[in-house]
């Protein structure tokens, strides 16, 4: 049984459908937001953006007991919130980072679609890059 049964067989579908098609566009739109980082005069709109992705995603996924997406969800909130204090332009190593970690978040997406086990989170994700 893959992550998408489990879940199915323990919440209602229209929760499962709703959380499917709210992760879809929330994972969908992460690259380009986590791009214009690296622009002075969006830096503060897209971590701002970013950390409510990722706040959101941790709340349902946390509601619907998936949890290695509702840690990898709080780890990166958590890192976001670091970023909100910081002015400017974020550094390549956080962009990188993240970029690899929206990669993760669209591998689960996959997963879930697939109805497959959540693909294993790379030890990489859990460093936290040089925020600098």
């Amino acid at each position: 049984m893959g992550v998408k049964s489990e879940i199915e067989s323990k919440f209602d579908f229209e929760i499962v459908d709703e959380f499917l098609d709210h992760y879809s566009l929330m994972v969908d739109s992460m690259e380009l937001i986590v791009l214009d980082l690296a622009k002075d005069e969006l830096y503060k709109r897209s971590v701002e953006e970013l950390f409510r992705i990722f706040h959101n995603i941790k709340s349902a996924a946390g509601f619907l007991e998936i949890e290695p997406i509702r840690k990898l969800a709080a780890f990166v909130e958590s890192v976001l919130e670091e970023l909100r204090t910081k002015e400017g332009k974020a550094n390549d190593d956080t962009i990188n980072w993240l970029l690899s970690v929206s990669d993760q978040f669209s591998a689960w997406e996959r997963d879930l679609n697939n109805d497959t086990e959540l693909t294993p989170i790379p030890y990489a994700l859990l460093k936290i890059p040089d925020l600098g």
